[in-house]
């Protein structure tokens, strides 16, 4: 098939039409419909005088910010060994605004909508030689103009869940043209391979490459300057200080997270709080100090006051940017998004700094919890209602026992080295796609 299907091209078109709508009530749309305004004319303007047409350019796509990391480490590699290529780099998310302005590429925007005008047009700046997608979202619209039109097409870090909604009809139908054009597909398992089949991909296209996010957080972790601020700053705490950070947490996470805190409090008087949350906007601040009060807890000292105010027992992280180096002055890590339907956060940023990890039901979606857990690197905790005393004997246990605290920290260490190699093994499958 060289086009995608009726019903698709339908439902993007509805879709596309009731977005102004959803975007007066959902503040993210509204981030994405204002960023892609005019952005033809953008990349027509960057190809007009920066394209050249005699070096190949590389086209990847990462739709949010995780799979923008897994496609940093490669895009690193590439810049590095082949200076000469070009490198555009494009998201769907406006979460990955801030990460597409630090990458070593010449262009970075928002994807086109997937529609037929706006493919062309992008297709028409770029002139890629190749078009690689981050993890699992393949365009059908994009994919196929792109294959129509000679371009080489692959997949990398490509893992799909055994209960993806994308394994069934309507989406695996949609797909199935979208997959099967792709030439390389990397994956992250031999079972992500086996279910990437059963979406359209081609048997001899699939090689098992890994999981470039490993080398992402190992190579992050190992930059880390902890003479910096406000790192300097939070590591100055007495000798007895248990630090657990918590991090991308949500009010489903908080609800478990801080009464449970609060129980360890009235124990251990020298604990301590780090709260990122996922979204430290003003409403869920203040929810976080109402539940707070509530607990009869201090206020929390919000990280941008840290300097002028006394520490409290809560500091809550009231920026973006910093949760990944704050790991590392964890004693313990609580990773949120296991208390909701949406999603386990990545497990992997406090693990390479060998802090034991906790979480709460719903991480059957993360291979890498599932690695945590069977090695020892993490506890996962029971649904809300009864998850508020585990957490915090776990916690106790921890503190009481440093020596099944560190093997913890050791064996969540250890999953993060043995998943390196990735980067390599993944800028080698997209050096095929443009050297053939």
């Amino acid at each position: 098939m060289s086009k995608p299907s009726f019903l698709y091209r339908l439902s993007v078109n509805v879709a596309t039409r009731a977005a102004p709508l959803v975007a007066r009530f959902d503040k993210k749309v509204a981030r994405g419909l204002d960023g892609r305004r005019g952005l033809a004319a953008r990349l027509a303007a960057w190809a007009a005088t920066r394209r050249d047409t005699k070096r190949p350019l590389v086209w990847m796509h990462a739709p949010s910010v995780g799979e923008g990391l897994q496609a940093k480490p490669v895009l690193e590699t590439l810049r590095a060994e082949h200076p000469d290529w070009q490198l555009a780099f494009t998201f769907f998310s406006p979460s990955a605004e801030r990460l597409a302005k630090n990458l070593p590429v010449d262009i970075a925007d928002y994807l086109p909508l997937d529609r037929p005008s706006e493919v062309s047009a992008v297709l028409d700046a770029l002139q890629p030689t190749a078009l690689v997608f981050s993890k699992l979202d393949v365009w059908p619209e994009l994919t196929l103009a792109a294959a129509r039109r000679g371009v080489r097409l692959g997949l990398i870090s490509a893992t799909v869940a055994p209960n993806s909604s994308r394994l069934r009809w309507p989406t695996r139908a949609w797909s199935a043209p979208a997959y099967r054009a792709l030439e390389r597909v990397g994956t992250i398992s031999e079972e992500d391979g086996e279910r990437l089949e059963i979406l359209g991909a081609r048997p001899d296209a699939i090689a098992v490459t890994g999981d470039t996010r490993y080398d992402s957080v190992a190579e992050r972790a190992a930059r880390l300057d902890r003479t910096r601020e406000p790192l300097a700053r939070l590591a100055t705490t007495a000798p007895d200080t248990f630090t657990i950070v918590a991090g991308s947490t949500w009010p489903s996470d908080e609800a478990v997270l801080l009464p449970a805190f609060a129980d360890l409090l009235h124990q251990l008087p020298t604990a301590r709080l780090l709260l990122a949350p996922h979204e430290p906007n003003p409403d869920h601040l203040a929810g976080i100090a109402e539940r707070l009060r509530h607990l009869k807890l201090p206020r929390p000292v919000r990280l941008s006051q840290l300097e002028h105010a006394k520490p409290g027992p809560v500091i809550v992280v009231d920026r973006v940017g910093i949760l990944a180096d704050l790991y590392s002055l964890g004693d313990t890590a609580y990773v949120g998004g296991g208390f909701h339907r949406a999603g386990l956060h990545s497990v992997l940023e406090p693990a390479v700094f060998g802090v034991p990890i906790i979480f709460g039901p719903h991480w059957r979606m993360s291979r890498d919890a599932a690695l945590l857990l069977d090695q020892g690197g993490a506890v996962a905790m029971p649904p809300p209602g009864d998850a508020r005393h585990p957490l915090h004997s776990q916690w106790l246990v921890w503190h009481h026992d440093p020596e099944a605290r560190k093997r913890a920290g050791n064996a969540a260490k250890q999953m993060v080295a043995d998943g390196r190699g990735a980067s390599e093994r993944t800028a080698a499958l997209v050096w095929g796609l443009v050297d053939s």
